[in-house]
């Protein structure tokens, strides 16, 4: 006699089985943090060290009090400036490198992305330290290698002045993670079907101008996404900064963002106490900033943008 068959379980049930313990983790280890951080910037530390409720009050003396918000908005324009160079320098670098390297014709391509990827695996701490010594007015190859070239009158101690202190590090910030855009833009070209681009040699359509009107309409969402990753990874960057200037963000603050202030805030540094409650308050903002940020690409700019895909 034929035997009864068991029922096939459904693919949604072995989808919920994986995902379960995927939402179990990120909660742990994501939400639950966040929430505390965000309960702790509605308290403040009363007589005796015990927790009272301040409500707002915490976010009035943040963007109120002139001892911290003096701090805060240092750190937010310092923050904003060194997002816009990553924007204006690193992805259109990242964009071009791409473009050269998806050519079939160029020889070596995959040591050339090998090479400019290999920045973008290395420790803050070796990238902040070698490129101190790199650009020190002392003992660094910098000096001499410009006057080799003749420009030596150009050289200054980039790292020590106010005014460039903060774009010579989101440069070399550029330096080490060019390689990221370049990575996703290639794997986007790649992905492009050949029969778009045969159609478009028919008609007379190549080179440059094959990138210009083929290519970069159809790779524009991945831009947009590595525009929003450029923009959570800089609102959320600290490593280098702390690396390479310390915890005071020197020189006279010129170099402070947000993860630096948050750090001396939370933690505190030298004669500044910390105040974990004031710290989970600048947390909290970042917070806010980020997901402004990303809820405007997303409602805003993506929408515009799923025409383009396949």
């Amino acid at each position: 006699m034929p035997t009864a068959r068991t029922p096939r379980r459904p693919i949604r049930w072995h989808i919920a089985v994986f995902l379960a313990p995927a939402v179990l983790i990120y909660t742990a280890i994501m939400i639950i943090p966040l929430f505390g951080t965000l309960n702790l910037s509605l308290f403040t530390r009363g007589e005796g060290g015990t927790r009272e409720f301040n409500g707002l009050a915490n976010f009035a003396t943040l963007f109120g009090d002139p001892r911290w918000s003096g701090a805060f908005w240092n750190a937010t324009w310092n923050n904003l400036w060194f997002f816009i160079i990553h924007m204006l320098v690193q992805n259109p670098i990242g964009i071009a490198l791409a473009a050269i390297l998806s050519s079939p014709r160029l020889r070596f391509a995959a040591f050339y992305r090998t090479a400019i990827f290999i920045p973008a695996i290395l420790s803050f701490v070796i990238v902040g330290f070698v490129w101190k010594l790199i650009l020190s007015p002392l003992w660094g190859v910098a000096p001499t290698f410009m006057d080799t070239l003749g420009i030596g009158n150009w050289f200054a101690p980039w790292l020590g002045l106010e005014r460039s202190a903060l774009t010579t590090l989101a440069l070399i910030s550029v330096w080490q993670f060019v390689g990221i855009p370049l990575m996703l833009i290639y794997a986007a070209l790649l992905s492009i079907p050949d029969e778009v681009l045969e159609a478009a040699e028919m008609d007379g359509i190549t080179g440059a101008s094959q990138f210009w009107k083929i290519k970069l309409p159809l790779i524009l969402p991945t831009i947009g996404i590595i525009s929003i990753l450029t923009f959570v990874g800089n609102f959320n960057a600290f490593d280098l900064i702390y690396v390479t200037q310390g915890a005071l963000a020197g020189p006279n603050y010129a170099t402070d963002i947000l993860g630096s202030f948050l750090f001396r805030t939370f933690f505190g540094f030298q004669l500044q106490l910390g105040d974990p409650h004031m710290g989970a308050t600048v947390a909290t903002v970042m917070f806010f900033i980020i997901l402004a940020g990303v809820s405007l690409y997303l409602f805003g700019v993506q929408t515009r943008l799923r025409r383009y895909q396949f």
